[in-house]
């Protein structure tokens, strides 16, 4: 199930939203590194992610999926949201640096056919900053919230899809070990469960945030698209009138 944009605007709006985007956000920007001049994109509902970028980057780009729906961002100035099909990114080869990816891959429906198109428009080095639900995780049980839709992923089922498309994996961070209500008394303890829940281990932790660089050669070739072909029925010449026996009638 996609989420539609206005759920995900009204969860960004609500106090475990706020929490929630504070603690994914530090995580992001902590390993997204300097990005002074660069090229950054934004893939699934990254918006809230991204401002940090908008005053360093050379180019700042929000791509939300059709399916979801896109909404205008940031509020002031030109809007840097575009709506398109994420495997098939109006983008050149190699024109991004860094990439966002928040409420994107829980959500597409090929996982393998997105990190190809993530590793064509990834410029060399570039980096790719992947948030996703954590399976059997309480946020990806609780349906009250964005990251309760969609598949969520293990930690082996990441980074295997990284790895076997060319992305190496190179920090890990498990995130939101706060349980996934809007009672005030988890929201006032959330940076308590934040600094102690990895002391028992990332079983509690609602989300999975991982940084990867591209490799300079693909593991995996893109899949080759088939062309449709329409039919179109025989033209061959006919007698303008026939007859039951199959003799032309005579006038």
């Amino acid at each position: 199930m996609t989420p539609d944009v206005k759920r995900l605007i009204g969860f960004y709006k609500s106090p475990l939203g706020k929490i929630a985007r504070a603690l994914v956000r530090e995580q992001v920007i902590r390993m997204a590194g300097p990005i002074d001049r660069r090229r950054v994109l934004g893939l699934g509902f990254a918006s809230p992610y991204l401002r940090f970028a908008l005053e360093k980057a050379e180019r700042v780009l929000a791509f939300m999926p059709a399916r979801q729906g896109a909404s205008a961002w940031p509020r002031e100035g030109p809007s840097h949201t575009v709506l398109c099909d994420p495997l098939e990114m109006p983008l050149t080869d190699a024109a991004v640096d860094l990439i966002i990816a928040v409420h994107a891959f829980e959500h597409v429906s090929d996982a393998e056919e997105l990190m190809r198109e993530l590793w064509r428009v990834a410029a060399p080095n570039a980096r790719l900053i992947v948030v996703v639900p954590r399976r059997r995780g309480m946020w990806a049980a609780a349906d009250n919230q964005p990251f309760g839709d969609g598949n969520p992923f293990s930690r082996t089922q990441v980074e295997r899809l990284l790895r076997d498309h060319s992305f190496v994996p190179e920090s890990w961070r498990e995130v939101l070990y706060l349980p996934p209500s809007n009672r005030r008394v988890f929201l006032r303890l959330a940076r308590l469960f934040e600094r102690f829940g990895p002391l028992f281990g990332p079983l509690f932790a609602g989300v999975i945030v991982v940084s990867a660089k591209k490799e300079l050669f693909p593991a995996v070739p893109r899949r080759r698209k088939l062309e449709r072909y329409v039919r179109v029925p025989s033209l061959a010449p006919q007698t303008a009138m026939e007859a039951n026996d199959g003799k032309a009638l005579r006038s």
